[in-house]
């Protein structure tokens, strides 16, 4: 499972904090709701591509001695299942389907000059399909706003709370994706298992 890293900064000021375990270790399992806090258990690493980073970062995972799960802290600035950080999809999204911009001038604006269309064809697939959720979603924390389109209306609603903290709200609480969850995942983000199918004589 991932809870986010409450962590407020720069990328690079994240990687210097977090070989720390101390510093963010979950007090209680979100899991099987332990109260008790969780073990250290090592890091896995993800690409990331900021406005000027684009390398691996650490992403710290904790084990609960209880049920025996782990969970992993997935930094605030980062999406579950996607590369690219909410600064860089926010920055094209709002030049694409607010100001109006072409493809390749959205991805200019967010510095991403070689980004291939179809990364940009996919973010904004998946954002439309979402709109409707986001914005009932967000109505808890701004007032709904008047736009002509759902899309529209949700990119204000996120512009008027804040890319992150809409993110952290919508994540946390409602276990919710700024671009709506892959389809081999559950709605809350879970990895779909089914049982094999049993064939009968």
């Amino acid at each position: 499972m991932q809870i986010l890293h409450r962590f407020a900064g720069s990328i690079q000021g994240y990687l210097e904090q977090i070989p720390d375990p101390d510093l963010y270790r979950p007090d209680h399992c979100p899991l099987c709701q332990a109260q008790h806090p969780l073990i250290a258990w090592g890091f896995y690493s993800r690409s990331m591509v900021d406005l000027e980073f684009d390398d691996f970062i650490r992403v710290r995972r904790y084990l609960c001695v209880f049920c025996r799960r782990t969970v992993s802290l997935l930094p605030e600035f980062a999406l579950p299942y996607l590369r690219f950080s909410i600064s860089v999809i926010s920055l094209f999204l709002v030049a694409r389907l607010l100001e109006g911009r072409t493809l390749k001038a959205a991805a200019a604006a967010a510095y991403q000059p070689d980004m291939p269309y179809q990364r940009g064809q996919f973010w904004i697939r998946r954002f439309r399909a979402q709109a409707i959720a986001l914005c009932v979603a967000l109505v808890a924390r701004t007032a709904a706003i008047a736009a002509a389109t759902f899309v529209a209306k949700a990119l204000h609603m996120l512009q008027a709370v804040g890319w992150i903290p809409a993110h952290r709200f919508l994540f946390t609480e409602l276990r919710t994706h700024l671009l709506g969850w892959p389809g081999f995942l559950a709605p809350a983000g879970i990895p779909v298992k089914l049982r094999p199918a049993v064939v009968q004589t």
